[in-house]
Formats: structure tokens, sequence, C-alpha cells
């Protein structure tokens, strides 16, 4: 089992995405926000690999499901997301609906 500790800069390396902080930032704010009921992995942006990556990640509880559901949240703000301590990535009106998710 992979133990290593994700960021949202692994996931978009992972995803095959440019991952660099500026890279990150548009493709957050080109793609948000995401309609209401619509789950992550079903957004038109995704190839089928990386759809299906999310899909599994979600439904496995995988290791990677803390922080594709990190980007979930971002894609779902209404607020451009702001860099956070600690290479959080949500912005703080996501960052307070957290235990809404859980």
């Amino acid at each position: 089992m992979d133990r290593a500790q994700h960021n949202i800069h692994s996931l978009f390396e992972q995803l095959g995405l440019p991952a660099g902080d500026a890279e990150i930032e548009h493709f957050i704010e080109a793609h948000r926000p995401l309609p209401p009921g619509l789950p992550l992995h079903c957004a038109d942006f995704w190839n089928e690999s990386q759809a299906n990556f999310l899909a599994e990640a979600i439904a496995e509880d995988a290791d990677w499901a803390e922080v594709v559901d990190e980007l979930d949240v971002c894609l779902r703000s209404m607020v451009k997301p702001q860099r956070l301590p600690d290479d959080h990535w949500l912005s703080r009106a996501a960052e307070s609906r957290l235990p809404e998710l859980y």
C-alpha cells in the first residue's frame, strides 16, 4: 500500500496535469464552481483515466481520498481559493464547510 503523504501537487501530477502553484490555481479558477450534485469525477473536463482515478479514490477511501475531497471542495466554492499554511488549498469558505462533507 502506498503510504506517501499526498497533497494537491502530487494529485495533479498523478492526474497528468501541470502541478505548479500557478497552474493549480488557474485550473481551479477555470473550472469552478461545479454544479451541485455533480460528482467530481463526472465533470466534463476530466479524461476517462482521470475520472476513473478520482472515482476509485473516493469509492475505495484510498490514500488519495482526502486530497481528492480537498480538490472537490475547491472546485465547488464560489470564493477564489487561497493558499493556507501547511499546503492546504482550501478557500476560507470551503474550509468552514468541511464538517458538512463528512
